[in-house]
């Protein structure tokens, strides 16, 4: 069994992890491919179990309940083209999230954070229906080897889903995410990161996200469920 601790720099919502980033470090500590299902907020500065059913399936705990369960399983998803490195910066520029932002201290998205604290990802909106935003890894992501660690990339992948299915407009929260990362982007190295919509059922809305280097190569995907929250 390991153990996880959610520092509170890796908020989301004021009180919770960022869901991808959590979702991310319950993978990396599984050691394999996982489709992870978010069951309550994740809390911040208390320790959490990484535990293995009898079925394969895994959990993430704290003392009192199941924060998170993690499925092996492999994506599949097709990802669009990206758009020019220049494109998504004048997208970032007519973020949403400057006007309004239900979490301005998210470590992905939130505008109130500084440089090389948070991740800084403003996606916003392109002819084409898809969001889309520059980053710059900052060198405090890297995870010892010269490359950014994995589960900063999970992270990355998370809020731009948000907002290519809600343009910022409803709050909703990461039900389900499941990403695979093909190569490890360095810190410093010109992305691009991108996200779209992939349909709705209700209050759920699926979405689909992307990383890619400055060659334009794919080096990151993921799929993602958010749940809009009851008025």
């Amino acid at each position: 069994m390991k153990t996880i601790l959610v520092d509170p720099r890796y908020k989301g919502p004021p009180d919770s992890g960022n869901g991808g980033y959590v979702c991310g470090v319950f993978a990396v500590a599984t050691g394999g491919d996982l489709r992870v299902r978010l069951v309550a907020p994740p809390p911040l500065g208390v320790p959490l179990d990484v535990a293995q059913e009898d079925g394969g399936e895994w959990e993430l705990r704290s003392a009192t309940s199941v924060i998170a369960r993690g499925t092996p399983a492999k994506l599949r998803l097709d990802v669009p083209s990206p758009p020019k490195y220049v494109q998504a910066v004048w997208a970032s520029q007519h973020y949403a999230g400057f006007r309004e932002h239900a979490f301005p201290d998210c470590f992905v998205c939130g505008p109130h954070r500084r440089r090389g604290d948070g991740l800084r990802i403003f996606p916003g909106m392109l002819d084409t229906g898809i969001v889309a935003a520059p980053w710059l890894p900052a060198d405090s992501l890297d995870g010892g080897d010269g490359k950014v660690a994995v589960e900063y990339h999970w992270a990355a992948l998370d809020c731009p889903g948000y907002f290519a299915v809600s343009a910022g407009r409803r709050v909703m929260l990461l039900g389900e995410m499941q990403a695979h990362v093909d190569r490890c982007v360095h810190p410093g190295e010109p992305c691009t990161v991108i996200g779209w919509k992939l349909g709705s059922d209700g209050r759920k809305h699926y979405a689909g996200t992307a990383i890619f280097d400055e060659d334009g190569e794919l080096c990151a995907r993921a799929a993602a469920t958010w749940i809009e929250l009851r008025a």
